[in-house]
């Protein structure tokens, strides 16, 4: 699959403040990350550890953090893993279930469908 990146908006904690962010969208990977230097600019506090398998096989323990967010006009609020300082931001598969986009690597970009349910 081509790889792409699209735009995220990240709200303030407590302030009328957002921050634009071009991360990748990743479907393998579960949580979004950001890159923790800019979820502290933003307030944004770390409240649990989670074990993650990285992509090398490595498994580490990173905190999230829980941020409001804009993704196609829509706003909800999801866990962020605060990332390494230097990766890159990803948009992962848990905050493209929320905001139900689906993928479409051939023309990159993210375009709303209708979910489902029982």
């Amino acid at each position: 699959m081509r790889t792409f990146t699209h735009p995220i908006t990240l709200h303030a904690a407590s302030r009328d403040e957002t921050e634009v962010v071009d991360a990748l969208v990743d479907t393998g990977a579960t949580c979004t990350a950001i890159p923790s230097p800019v979820l502290e600019r933003l307030g944004i506090v770390r409240y649990r550890l989670v074990r993650l398998r990285l992509a090398d096989g490595r498994l580490e323990e990173w905190a999230l953090g829980r941020v409001m967010v804009e993704l196609n006009g829509e706003t909800d609020e999801i866990h962020r893993v605060f990332a390494d300082p230097d990766g890159p931001a990803v948009i992962g598969a848990v905050t493209l279930e929320v905001f139900l986009p689906s993928v479409d690597p051939v023309q990159q970009r993210l375009v709303p469908v209708e979910g489902y349910s029982l």
